[in-house]
């Protein structure tokens, strides 16, 4: 291969593995701590935090305006000013000038659309960290601190609670399907707490395993993983969901506070409440997309729902879900419907509206559906439905706590072993094997480089075992320059000239580094698909850190020769004392 093509193709991978690690660039060193703290808490905090402050900023500018319309806009929200004129080209009005605080007001239909202007800045910034963080290298619980937590699920006892009302006719799928909605309901729980990025995952065929970083209070933590989910119908008021409608588009920033409550209770009846409509995000979280007025009081209970399933609708073939009741909850949703008829039944799930329907007519049999769907929306309502029949008992079987301080103190620790690692390293080459040592030390340090380029990458969490395999991975990499180095040195001692030494010297110490290297890296692959936790990080580190230090020896340490040799027109090999 030509040096220049090695050159290109150098370049290429580390602008590569720069594009790899710029979210963990921007995630720990670029994103200020109270970003980080919003981002690592849930879609929905993030919105009631970014509405908030909008409201703030609307009620500034709404008070500016009050005090002098003509006056110009702070300065703080002088882009406010390009994003009117854009409004006002778009209707084909002329933009006044100079703006003032009034013209800008001017150019929003109403108060929601200035609101969404300003939600959108905030939104915008911490959905991006949020991005930067999914992107970047992760820190285990030993590095940053927190809580990992080991749930049993009886599915035996939800089984028996089922055979009781009907018949399984297949006794492995419905525990698949209960553990499957255990995890759903224990995913959107702790997301609802605004708990971090937790890790939530089946172990086994019966335990949850979860992990969630930061500090958490075991005794809140538990209160809601022991807790149920509440799923119930309730019947919407249509003239009092318009009413309000109207009434936060012309008062968006004062309707809630900041914990989502509302204000002035007097805008809807007494005997309703305002409750969110949500649909699942493309991050397969809950997002808001509107409010509904709904009544204070149950028309059916969850706990009457024996079955769900996605099905298809005889005439037009869309997807529609079907659920059966027992003998009560039929006998009470025939009586409600038949009394509603023309209405609007809506699906609440831990208190967010997941799904509503017209009642077309009385609903008598216990065999409800549901249609107006999308498939992956019929999927998604069968699942929050599960959430009612499949009822499975959990148990907290162990819990461990970190603390953040001990994270602190491994992550200082670890950084040490890796300088001080490197550093007598670099020393060690250099004293011994002189100008060639330096070769040696740009590739140690390009071989971290794209390590951790490559653990950004694939989002991989970076733990204590993983800083010892990549400590491993050092010595590992200086023993290839090492070889490398002493058959470099026989080739000089047999009188060769420095170009016919140094290709000499790489091809025939290219089998044996490669020799053992494939070894490692095979022992590495068997550990971390055969390992778990620790074992699994050290094995992924290592693996990851023979692949690039084997690049590194190879190909970046021959370039910098060659570099030497046609470039710099160097004759001789410096590479050791006894070496002339």
């Amino acid at each position: 291969m030509k040096k220049t093509t090695r050159l290109v193709i150098l370049l290429a991978v580390l602008a590569v593995c720069f594009a790899f690690l710029w979210p963990s660039i921007s995630w720990y060193w670029r994103t200020p701590k109270e970003v980080q703290a919003l981002a690592l808490g849930s879609l929905e905090n993030i919105k009631d935090y970014a509405t908030a402050r909008a409201g703030e900023d609307v009620k500034a500018v709404k008070a500016a305006a009050k005090a002098d319309a003509a006056s110009k806009i702070d300065a703080k929200y002088e882009w406010l000013e390009k994003t009117a004129a854009k409004k006002y080209k778009k209707i084909g009005e002329k933009v006044p000038s100079p703006m003032t605080v009034a013209g800008i007001l001017s150019a929003y239909s109403n108060e929601a659309e200035l609101l969404e202007e300003f939600t959108a800045i905030y939104r915008d910034e911490i959905l991006k960290a949020k991005k930067n963080y999914q992107n970047s290298v992760k820190l285990g619980l030993d590095l940053s601190g927190g809580m990992n937590i080991i749930v049993k699920a009886d599915l035996d006892a939800a089984a028996a609670s089922q055979t009781e009302a009907n018949v399984i006719a297949d006794i492995d799928q419905f525990k698949k399907d209960a553990m499957a909605n255990a995890i759903e309901n224990l995913s959107s729980r702790i997301d609802r707490f605004g708990l971090t990025e937790p890790v939530i995952r089946q172990q086994g065929e019966d335990r949850i395993y979860i992990e969630m970083p930061g500090a958490a209070e075991a005794d809140s933590i538990n209160t809601i993983i022991m807790g149920k989910g509440i799923l119930n119908f309730r019947l919407v008021d249509s003239e009092a969901t318009e009413k309000f409608s109207e009434y936060y588009a012309n008062h968006a920033a004062g309707t809630f506070n900041a914990n989502g409550e509302l204000i002035d209770t007097s805008v809807i009846p007494s005997d309703c409440e305002v409750m969110g409509q949500y649909t699942k995000d493309d991050y397969g979280l809950d997002e808001r997309i509107g409010y509904l007025v709904v009544k204070k009081e149950i028309a059916l209970d969850g706990q009457h729902i024996k079955s769900a399933t996605v099905g298809a609708d005889n005439l037009t073939n869309r997807p529609e879900v079907d659920f059966v009741l027992d003998g009560d909850g039929a006998e009470i949703f025939a009586k409600f419907t038949g009394a509603h008829k023309g209405e609007y039944l809506a699906i609440v799930s831990d208190n967010k509206i997941k799904s509503y329907a017209r009642i077309n007519d009385a609903i008598t049999g216990g065999r409800v559906a549901i249609t107006g769907f999308g498939l992956e929306e019929a999927q998604n309502l069968q699942k929050v439905l599960q959430t009612a029949w499949l009822n499975v008992p959990l148990s907290v079987e162990s819990q461990q706590v970190i603390g953040a301080s001990l994270g602190e103190q491994a992550i200082q620790q670890g950084i040490k072993a890796i300088i001080v690692g490197l550093l007598a390293i670099m020393v060690f080459m250099i004293i011994w094997y002189k100008a060639a040592g330096i070769n040696a030390v740009v590739a140690q340090v390009l071989n971290l480089y794209i390590m951790f380029s490559i653990l950004s990458a694939f989002n991989l969490t970076l733990s204590l075992p993983s800083i010892a395999g990549m400590i491993l991975t050092i010595g590992m990499a200086v023993d290839a320059n090492v070889v490398i180095f002493e058959r470099i040195k026989e080739e000089v001692a047999l009188g060769k000239s420095r170009a016919a030494a140094i290709a000499t010297g790489f091809d025939n110490a290219f089998w044996a580094i490669m020799d053992s290297n494939i070894t490692t890296f095979i022992a590495a692959i068997f550990l971390s698909q055969l390992g778990t936790g620790s074992i699994q990080g050290f094995a992924v580190s290592l693996a990851i850190g023979v692949i690039s230090s084997v690049f590194t020896a190879l190909f970046v340490s021959r370039l910098m020769f060659d570099f030497d040799t046609d470039i710099l027109k160097a004759t001789r090999v410096s590479i050791g004392w006894r070496v002339k």
